[in-house]
């Protein structure tokens, strides 16, 4: 679902086509795609020569380039460094750590191991979601009076966490937070092109 980000930066700014990699044939490991991506990890951005790859670079040098959409703090506001820290937390902590609850059986070679895993996992991942609930305590967005990248990335998360014994629409300040974000009309946009229900969000 990483391709919501990619969609919905399409959607603002145009002049990107968007292609679908297909996982199931495992597309991601062709060498066409490992030509462009070594890694062979979903997404990359190719930007007229420019080709990248990780989710936090990409988002950093389409909020540079379209510094009209205000989606990141200008350079010299204190803000941009708690941007820094807020996206840097969501793609290399959070996202991490969700990628193993959703993959256990990529972490193990001990098949009934993933139950343990899975398990521990979940208690990580609360924790955290409560740590960003504390932080969204009488704040409108995680970063600053406007939308930045960080909320929609965080949107991206609650929504792969949306199974959790206590989901993040569990969480008082999450789930108002959450639920306002949804009534966007780019994230709107999103959930039809995902065909993903905004029911629990209304």
């Amino acid at each position: 679902m990483l391709a919501w980000l990619l969609i919905w930066f399409l959607r603002v700014w145009g002049g990107y086509q968007l292609h679908l990699v297909d996982r199931k044939s495992n597309a991601h490991k062709s060498s066409e795609y490992l030509a462009l991506n070594p890694m062979g990890r979903i997404p990359t951005l190719v930007d007229g020569e420019l080709v990248l790859f990780e989710s936090a670079a990409i988002c950093l040098h389409l909020c540079d380039k379209n510094q009209q959409t205000k989606l990141i703090p200008p350079i010299g506001n204190s803000e941009r460094a708690l941007f820094y820290q807020w996206l840097i937390y969501l793609t290399n902590t959070l996202q991490a750590e969700l990628m193993i609850y959703c993959y256990p059986h990529k972490y193990t070679t001990d098949t009934p191991s993933t139950v343990a895993i899975v398990e521990a996992q979940e208690v990580r991942i609360t924790e955290m979601f409560a740590l960003l609930d504390r932080e969204l305590a009488d704040k409108e967005y995680l970063v600053g009076n406007t939308v930045t990248v960080c909320d929609y990335f965080l949107f991206m998360l609650a929504i792969w966490a949306d199974e959790l014994k206590k989901p993040p629409l569990s969480f008082s300040n999450l789930s108002r937070y959450l639920r306002k974000l949804a009534q966007r009309p780019a994230v709107i946009e999103v959930c039809k092109q995902e065909n993903f229900s905004q029911v629990d969000y209304e």
